[in-house]
């Protein structure tokens, strides 16, 4: 094998070896527990609160409004279930959309369940949410609007001052989730009319299970779990020191590329990619809005295979990529996002995301294109679904 690039950041990102370093001092020796009142207890503390800090700065919200959880499932879980129960006597409809995160979606069906009215928007043929079509689904009992900011399968900018400005125009809360957002393009929750946001430390280089959650001082949140009383009576348990400090770094180094301005090779090299798989494959489908996109996120779906194949014979040539989101990428059902932006299941079915890192080369994307279109060609001389060559 000549080469080894992983084109999957959408679903994990490499942990930074400054995040590692900064992490683990907090294994031992300085392993207290944030809470206690000794010396050992006191530096664990002023850690967390320098991760506090570090992680509101990337987002330009106060410390104060920063709530780390176990993770981005978890913080959507905390902001909707917590606004739901928190406001349910004023009311109990929930708007969303069909291609959000399931962290999103099965939460709004469980409450559904329980007693919630739950509406569905459906998007355009990019996955864009229309926001006249929100003005029109919000009611006198609606409660919380959840809309993410950017789509982790199709790459999709959501246009969300737009959405949130109708929120805040009715009184209605407006929560969104930007785990593939956040770190990578400028967010500023001072200007943007957002409520509650959730973040992921693993998707900007920092460690796995540990996330967060913006909550706008005043939005009243019922917590999901309760004991110690921990981050404000939010989220009880004994914080993840070492894991919040990695965030914290993570954040912190994020910030940093924001400033440099290193999104911009990220968007050259993105661009790149989908010029030449365009160009150089027939019968493929660029997924997404082509400009209003992640600028390391590029997505297809190639008729007449099918995108698991891709994959293996990616794999052997030492390339890391997806055919949709890694929480669900062992089911056998196509992605419900393709099928949302109107795809038909045979061609939903050929699905291949391709999401680049800080460290991705201008000679990872030529290996890409070099190999890529010899793998299509070669499934598709054996493909039982039509068309040949």
């Amino acid at each position: 094998m000549s080469r080894f690039v992983y084109l999957d950041h959408s679903a994990t990102t490499p942990v930074d070896q400054r995040v590692i370093d900064a992490m683990m001092p907090f294994f031992a020796p300085d392993f207290g527990n944030p809470n206690s009142l000794h010396a050992w207890g006191r530096k664990a503390r002023q850690a967390v609160d320098k991760a506090r800090n570090q992680v509101a700065q990337l987002i330009n919200a106060d410390p104060a409004e920063i709530i780390f959880t176990g993770g981005g499932s978890e913080a959507d879980n905390l902001a909707i279930k917590g606004v739901a129960f928190a406001k349910k006597d004023k009311g109990r409809h929930i708007i969303t959309s069909a291609i959000e995160h399931h962290a999103v979606l099965d939460t709004c069906n469980w409450l559904a369940k329980e007693g919630f009215d739950i509406t569905v928007l459906p998007v355009d043929e990019y996955g864009m949410v229309r926001p006249d079509e929100l003005e029109r689904a919000i009611r006198p009992d609606t409660i919380l609007v959840s809309i993410h900011f950017a789509n982790n399968e199709i790459g999709t900018i959501e246009p969300i001052e737009k959405i949130g400005n109708i929120c805040r125009s009715h009184g209605v809360l407006f929560h969104s989730d930007a785990v593939q957002a956040a770190g990578h393009i400028p967010i500023d929750v001072k200007n943007l009319p957002v409520d509650l946001m959730t973040m992921a430390a693993h998707k900007m280089y920092g460690p796995k299970g540990v996330g967060a959650l913006y909550i706008k001082k005043g939005v009243k949140v019922i917590p999901l779990i309760h004991g110690g009383g921990q981050e404000r009576g939010l989220r009880s348990g004994t914080e993840n020191t070492a894991g919040i400090v990695g965030f914290g770094e993570a954040a912190a180094l994020a910030a940093e590329r924001l400033a440099k301005g290193e999104m911009k090779k990220e968007t050259r090299l993105r661009d790149k990619l989908i010029d030449g798989v365009l160009k150089n494959i027939p019968d493929v489908i660029l997924t997404g809005h082509r400009t209003a996109r992640l600028p390391f996120h590029a997505s297809f779906c190639f008729r007449y295979i099918e995108g698991e194949s891709m994959l293996l014979r990616l794999d052997a040539l030492g390339i890391g990529a997806s055919s949709g989101s890694a929480c669900t990428s062992g089911s056998l059902e196509p992605s419900h996002v393709l099928l949302a932006i109107g795809l038909p299941h045979e061609v939903a079915h050929g699905s291949l995301r391709l999401t680049l890192g800080k460290d991705t080369s201008d000679e990872d994307i030529d290996y890409v294109l070099e190999n890529l279109p010899k793998v299509v060609e070669s499934l598709r001389a054996m493909s039982p679904y039509g068309k040949r060559g």
